[in-house]
């Protein structure tokens, strides 16, 4: 799917559902926060939450105190949403319209979250790319979570088809670049009642990548 058609349904998506009646909701991110805390990350942190949309994970991270948040999206209606709710709060955080296949960070990050937005990478060329940015964008040290869906997980999501990862594929993709921490599987439930399974795994960047 071309960016410009991947971007229009994702906006379609936000322009007609709410927050409550998509797949991915979660009215509290602990998978997400449980990384936070395993990993003992500061609230000086930079951190940047991909395909972040208008998920409560940012919601959380300043409730944490945490002060230096980018949340990222390709649809700028997920992305209002999301300031809408949080009102004058919104003002703390910065908030990316940008596609992550092609995105071209401006500065580092300690904390690298990704909750289903790769696993919509598809294609070598995008998932290379994508690899190579947090490659340049993770600082030495700093910690890459990424969850997707699992091999026992769904094949598609929202009308599009989706890459699924296992513990052992994701880690080869990134074993010459991070180090890998802990891997686990994670039962979704949806707001229809249906189970999801992803794989989640955290990184640590190698001192010398």
């Amino acid at each position: 799917m071309e960016h410009l058609d991947r971007q229009k349904h994702w906006e379609k998506i936000y322009q007609t559902k709410d927050l409550k009646d998509v797949s991915w909701y979660q009215a509290t991110p602990t998978t997400s926060l449980d990384f936070l805390k395993q990993f003992n990350i500061p609230t000086t942190a930079k951190i940047i939450d991909i395909g972040g949309g208008d998920s409560l994970f940012v919601d959380y991270l300043l409730k944490l105190g945490y002060t230096d948040v980018t949340v990222l999206d390709i649809s700028a209606i997920s992305l209002q949403r999301a300031k809408q709710r949080l009102g004058a709060l919104a003002e703390r955080v910065k908030w990316i319209v940008a596609d992550a296949a092609t995105f071209v960070p401006t500065e580092q990050y300690d904390f690298w979250h990704d909750r289903a937005a790769f696993h919509f990478l598809t294609q070598e060329e995008e998932i290379s790319n994508y690899i190579d940015t947090i490659q340049k964008s993770i600082k030495p040290g700093g910690v890459l979570v990424i969850g997707t869906f699992s091999e026992q997980g769904p094949q598609k999501c929202s009308g599009i088809e989706i890459k699924q990862y296992s513990e052992i594929s994701m880690t080869d993709r990134l074993k010459n670049i991070f180090e890998k921490v802990k891997c686990i599987t994670v039962d979704h439930k949806t707001p229809f009642d249906t189970i999801q399974n992803f794989i989640f795994c955290s990184f640590k960047k190698l001192a010398t990548a």
